[in-house]
């Protein structure tokens, strides 16, 4: 799978700077209004080849504001647009309906920073300037259970096609750093993702429900998953019935406490066609993980993952089949999930304390997983530990459990996602030494 083209370079015949809406970068005045009435006037433009907003060296504190389409929103170098610490600059919106509540608390939930719904061609980019959500007191309230409402993302666009995020950083959302949700044809790239180790859910990217996504090139070091795929909640996100499918995810570095890439645990609507390779993942707990839960419903099938490098990193895959947390107590237990056809491919890593704990749901065992090509260097006497898991393996160091120790060549290649039939021909060559690069 490749990615296809994006709007990076396009061209807006008409530029403003947001100074020319009485801005002002000294990290302390208020630019919420400024922000606003800039898209309210190149809203005009939308039909006129779209308009850019430039934002020049300098802080630039603001609340909450809306895109529009059309648009590309430009960051100089210097440029570092700041998110307000006072709860009320950021708005109380209606909870997602394939959430059917606030992901933290019942009811409704913060808006993020910069934020667009129903929008056509919106690119986010500029010469690696910053957005910076300060969430340094949203984690405080949330960590003092004092919050009212489901904290904000840094970035969320909602119903929207054509939208490219690249060349910037992004420092320390509330909550979610980049959340397309409902979005189709979405790039991200050469981005940068921050924040502390110890930050509370502050995921990298987390494609939700979406479509035609591309995210490469990107540094992320956070305190929740790198990269999580998303598709609702329980009876909601079945409801609401739209998966995220054809997903591309490559050459990517990641920290965090949590998982490299993680599909779930909301993936009610489904998730397929997910590709992904040249990964680095290190100091993580764990490397490629799924979760998912009775209740849940939905699948998660054609899965490919290849060419990723762990290093200190607790458990490399993971599988969860009994996650829980549901949105309330409507949620059928008896909508189980469908897991198969996931294949892991060309897996190396050292100070590895386990090579899998791969745990799927009595009575709905997750089937046709294969492992191809790994080598762990495992620091535990007990490498594998799995149950209610079905599949293949191949070439893998040390050896996988004992539900997993069927031979892929020749009788189940097909049975796994993503192996060509061919493949066997070349198994036993020297693969010599890979390095990703940069």
């Amino acid at each position: 799978m490749s990615c296809k083209c994006d709007s990076y370079g396009v061209l807006r015949p008409h530029s403003v700077t947001i100074t020319e809406f009485g801005a002002v970068g000294d990290g302390v005045t208020l630019n919420t209004k400024a922000f606003q009435n800039a898209m309210f006037y190149l809203n005009s433009f939308a039909d006129k080849g779209g308009a850019k907003l430039f934002v020049p060296a300098g802080r630039w504190l603001t609340g909450s504001f809306d895109l529009i389409s059309h648009l590309t929103l430009w960051l100089d170098k210097d440029a570092v647009i700041l998110g307000s610490t006072y709860s009320e600059d950021w708005p109380v919106v209606d909870p997602l309906p394939s959430y059917g509540r606030g992901r933290e608390l019942p009811g409704g939930r913060h808006r993020s920073l910069i934020f667009g719904r129903n929008l056509t061609d919106v690119v986010i980019t500029g010469e690696n300037g910053t957005i910076d959500g300060q969430g340094f007191e949203w984690w405080e309230r949330f960590r003092n259970k004092t919050l009212d409402y489901t904290r904000p993302h840094l970035v969320e666009l909602m119903n929207s096609t054509g939208v490219v995020i690249s060349n910037l950083t992004f420092l320390n959302s509330p909550f979610w750093t980049i959340h397309p949700v409902y979005c189709s044809q979405v790039t991200v790239r050469n981005v940068t993702i921050r924040a502390p180790l110890n930050s509370p859910n502050t995921d990298g990217i987390d494609p939700d429900s979406c479509d035609d996504v591309c995210i490469e090139d990107c540094f992320i070091t956070t305190g929740d998953d790198v990269i999580a795929i998303k598709s609702g909640w329980d009876e909601y996100g079945i409801s609401y019935g739209r998966p995220s499918t054809n997903i591309i995810i490559r050459r990517l570095i990641g920290e965090t406490r949590s998982s490299g890439i993680a599909i779930g645990s909301e993936m009610s609507g489904g998730v397929s066609e997910v590709h992904a390779e040249d990964l680095l993942f290190f100091n993580s707990a764990a490397g490629i993980r799924i979760k998912t839960s009775p209740g849940r419903g939905g699948y998660v099938k054609n899965i490919y993952m290849a060419n990723v490098t762990l290093v200190n990193v607790g458990t490399a895959i993971r599988f969860t089949g009994n996650y829980g947390e549901h949105p309330d107590e409507h949620y059928d237990p008896n909508a189980t999930p469908l897991i198969e056809k996931i294949t892991f491919k060309d897996i190396k890593g050292e100070n590895i304390t386990t090579a899998g704990l791969m745990q799927g749901i009595e009575g709905d065992s997750f089937r046709d997983i294969c492992l191809y090509n790994i080598t762990l260097q495992v620091t535990t006497n007990s490498p594998w530990n799995c149950s209610y898991i079905e599949g293949y393996s191949e070439m893998v160091t040390p050896e996988t459990c004992e539900s997993l120790r069927g031979e892929i060549f020749p009788d189940h290649c097909s049975d796994c996602y993503g192996l060509p039939s061919d493949l066997r021909i070349s198994r036993k060559r020297n693969k010599g030494a890979w390095l990703l690069s940069w």
